[in-house]
């Protein structure tokens, strides 16, 4: 069936009438979770860490944090849960029934985990009770969610029988004529028929053994709307659009894409395997070459992923994919959500790109964009939009359509037609181009019909779970990560969300959203404000380590120091934050580093280490960061003349062996190998059992590494004890001081340092800062090392281990780039097969590790 009658529509998706919430009782937590910073528009929710389960007394709902930051070694709460209530089976079982009674869904996974959500059971027995019947109306009128979400089969243009056939859903329309170079734009002859459900086809037979319509030609659907006016639209599901590059603002056209089989870009290497943890790359394509001009998707498959492959990191996850007419908005105001843009190649370039990435061992991540469309109205889904009602347009009417700060169009979830379109274009992106997941934008705009705007989210429950949330969202969400992960059982999928709902993070089966991942927000916001407004001697440790580890139990997180968000015009990176002007004058290694860029490097090394060992399960860079990029990005605008000129990355700066800028990449790409060696990201165990305010100094056990940041900008410790969980002989892994990151060599990496028992066994307030053991260190001021326990029967091999050794790493990370970029130059538009037979020989030192990581490629 094509699609679902407006009439039956309108009686499925009448909105219920809202829940009561019940804000009046108070308990014991026994599962302690976190919670939200009281801050405007605040943007996280974390992870509580204590030693033992101690209750805490709390206001119904409010999330408090415990300050014991230890967050001991155990099972997840969702790895514990058995799947045998009746809602469990509901949500997992494809072939599932409706909820049927009230005790079908009195068992929710969400309310197990977290006790304190118990007063809003009402609340997710709704929603889920809401995700059931959409789940079951698209199974009993389209045959499964998975063949409802193969939509681009059906709309847009496709093939069939020696035909083009065309179907576009405008129900108000009241003719409508398909227009294209191949008729000269005159649709008199084109004209396309509707059927009761508002959608409009036309096919039209081969010519010839030739399609009519020819591959890489303009095509528009134009239509009449009540008016009587007729209006030119681009196909809503259009494969590829283009603009006229000589004329300024020009408008862009549909393209019917269907490349003869000789141009086809196909697939060689399959997907690598999902890591334990992420560590993703974030980058934008146009913006990625050194020159001040858009770069293409061949430019940055070539030129780029060699570089994020050497600094160790095994995602990339791409902004600004889906066509978007307004290059400032940084893709984030789409027009065209099935088309790639085109500012950069290709369909086929794009594919060139995520094989090529695949080839390296690096997934790949799309940026969504599904919380709103553009408001254009020319190019875009908008213009679909003619004054009728919401269930017959992709959007909602009158003020509830339109998002005021972002001025753009917001999508009703609760049609038929919108949820098809949406979930269809999820399964295109994973399929077509092999995406392995996607980082969903704007989250909380769409959780809750206030969108976020100006509104605190302090972590009281009762924010999350009024009538103020927009079930109809949290059900699309729900469906989202359900397809993705059916269709994808690898697939990561992230969520920005600023304002932390609980659940956000957990499986759909458990009344959760479904996402793998949050992005931890707020901790961008925190090391911007301490650059900015705080001395060196003000910083917390206390505050530093809370910001970090305050995220839900259960619910992983991606952390990240800086993203493309502080890149932008109006902000500043970190590294421009710390050292400014000085970063145009005194980053030559000819000379001695000047008191700020000394300070500026180390703190630049120390903010992104610990944002990513303490911050998450995840660690997220943007494009630059990693070596410090000065300036910002400023995208060609009326404001700065329309320039390229800080749309670029300057890639020479890093090359260029006698700036220091090579100092902080170089510790960048050993932070990720120290992950890549010890996935220390991927373990439970983080225990933070010291941070001394007097001293500067946080400590804390990740995996069974030891981590030493000294903070203090002048003092350095001789003998600094420090509390560890296992005895025994420890060395060095990671020191930021090294010469080779910039530092002074303050430390030495033949000492091997050993473990003394502290206080009564099994009994931890007896202990050293509640832990068995304990070594002395040093810990010279403002650097960060890291301590790994040497096993006694494998300490030949571990003498190696250490991450920093330049003897080693430098050495392993040269010949890994150098071998890459070789790999690069061979490679020619993908159809040149000298990466195979590169990985073939034996004598080639990648054949091992890209084999463990593409085992069947």
């Amino acid at each position: 069936m094509l699609c679902f009658a407006s009439s039956l529509i309108v009686g499925i998706f009448r909105r219920a009438e809202s829940e009561k919430m019940s804000s009046h009782s108070s308990g014991l937590v026994s599962n302690p979770f976190s919670l939200s910073s009281s801050r405007n528009y605040t943007k996280t929710a974390r992870t509580s860490q204590c030693v033992k389960q101690l209750p805490i007394k709390v206001t119904c709902g409010s999330q408090k944090l415990l300050r014991h930051h230890i967050f001991p070694s155990r099972i997840p709460v969702c790895q514990r849960l058995e799947h045998n209530s009746p809602i469990s089976a509901i949500l997992t079982d494809e072939n599932s029934t409706m909820v049927s009674s009230e005790d079908d869904n009195e068992n929710i996974g969400i309310l197990s985990a977290d006790p304190g959500l118990e007063p809003f059971k009402d609340h997710f027995k709704y929603r889920v009770r809401k995700y059931v019947e959409q789940k079951r109306l698209l199974e009993d009128y389209e045959g499964s969610l998975e063949e409802f979400s193969k939509g681009y089969l059906k709309f847009g243009f496709t093939r069939e029988e020696g035909s083009i056939v065309y179907c576009e859903w405008a129900p108000a329309a009241e003719e409508a004529q398909l227009i294209g170079d191949f008729n000269g734009w005159d649709g008199t002859n084109h004209k396309m028929e509707r059927n009761q459900f508002g959608v409009w086809s036309i096919k039209l037979p081969d010519s010839g053994g030739n399609p009519v319509i020819p591959h890489n030609s303009r095509v528009k659907f134009r239509f009449k709307h009540g008016n009587g006016v007729w209006v030119d639209r681009i196909p809503a599901w259009i494969k590829y659009a283009t603009a006229d590059p000589t004329r300024f603002a020009a408008p862009y056209d549909g393209v019917y894409w269907d490349p003869p089989p000789s141009e086809r870009y196909e697939f060689k290497y399959p997907r690598p395997p999902k890591p334990q943890a992420p560590r993703i790359y974030e980058a934008h394509v146009g913006m990625s070459g050194s020159e001040p001009h858009v770069s293409s998707y061949r430019d940055f498959a070539d030129n780029i992923l060699p570089r994020i492959r050497a600094n160790n990191y095994n995602t990339v996850q791409l902004m600004a994919v889906m066509e978007h007419p307004y290059y400032a908005s940084f893709g984030y105001h789409v027009t065209n959500f099935f088309a790639v843009s085109s500012r950069s190649g290709t369909p086929e370039d794009l594919k060139y790109l995520i094989d090529k990435a695949h080839s390296l061992g690096l997934r790949v991540l799309m940026d969504i964009v599904h919380s709103h469309a553009s408001n254009n109205v020319t190019d875009g889904l908008n213009g679909f939009d003619v004054g009728q009602c919401s269930q017959e347009s992709y959007f909602h009417t009158g003020d509830r359509g339109y998002h005021t700060l972002w001025d753009s169009r917001l999508f009703n979830y609760a049609n038929w037609e919108v949820l098809r379109f949406l979930l269809s274009n999820l399964r295109w992106w994973l399929e077509e181009y092999k995406f392995d997941g996607f980082r969903f934008d704007g989250v909380t705009s769409m959780l809750y019909h206030h969108h976020g705007i100006n509104v605190t989210f302090t972590g009281n429950y009762n924010e999350y779970f009024t009538e103020a949330t927009d079930v109809d969202a949290v059900v699309y969400l729900m469906l989202a990560n359900c397809l993705v992960h059916n269709i994808l059982p690898d697939a990561t999928v992230i969520a920005e969300d600023v304002s932390g709902m609980p659940g956000l993070g957990l499986p759909v089966f458990m009344g959760g959203i479904g996402f793998d991942y949050r992005l931890a927000m707020a901790i961008p916001d925190q090391w911007i404000d301490y650059v900015k407004n705080k001395k060196d001697e003000e910083w917390s440790m206390e505050e530093i380590s809370r910001s970090l580890t305050n995220r839900r139990y259960t619910e992983k997180c991606v952390a990240y120091a800086e993203s493309h968000d502080q890149a932008i015009v109006g902000d500043k990176t970190i590294a421009f934050l710390l050292m400014d002007e000085e970063m145009y004058s005194n980053m030559s290694t000819l000379t001695d580093a000047s008191p700020t860029v000394d300070r500026g490097i180390a703190l630049h090394k120390m903010i992104h280490f610990i944002t990513m060992a303490l911050g998450g399960e995840g660690y997220l860079n943007f494009m630059g960061n990693e070596f410090g990029h000065p300036e910002w990005i400023d995208f060609p605008r009326e404001g700065n003349g329309w320039s390229y000129e800080k749309c670029r990355r300057q890639w020479n700066l890093v090359d260029t062996d006698h700036l220091r800028y090579k100092f902080m990449n170089a510790f960048d790409r050993a932070m990720n190998m120290l992950d890549e060696k010890f996935q220390f990201l991927a373990s439970p165990k983080q225990i933070v059992s010291s941070t001394n305010e007097d001293d500067k100094v946080i400590v804390f056990e990740r995996g069974d590494l030891v981590f030493v940041f000294n903070f203090h900008p002048e003092t350095t410790y001789e003998g600094y004890k420090v509390g560890c969980d296992l005895p025994g002989k420890y060395r060095i892994a990671l020191d930021s001081d090294a010469w080779e990151f910039g530092g002074h060599g303050r430390v030495g990496h033949d000492a091997d340092h050993f473990t003394s028992p502290e206080g009564v066994p099994g009994v931890p307030e007896t202990n050293f800062n509640n832990r068995p053991n304990s070594l002395k260190v040093l810990s010279p001021a403002r650097t960060c090392v890291v301590y790994y326990r040497v096993e006694e029967n494998h300490e030949e091999h571990n003498n190696s281990e250490s991450v920093n050794d330049s003897k080693t790493l430098v050495a392993d990370v040269a010949a890994k780039l150098e071998n890459l970029e070789e790999l690069t130059i061979t490679v020619n538009d993908g159809e040149n097969n000298a990466i195979e037979n590169k990985l073939k020989d034996p004598k080639n030192p990648e054949v091992e590790e890209t084999e463990s990581r593409t085992p069947d490629g």
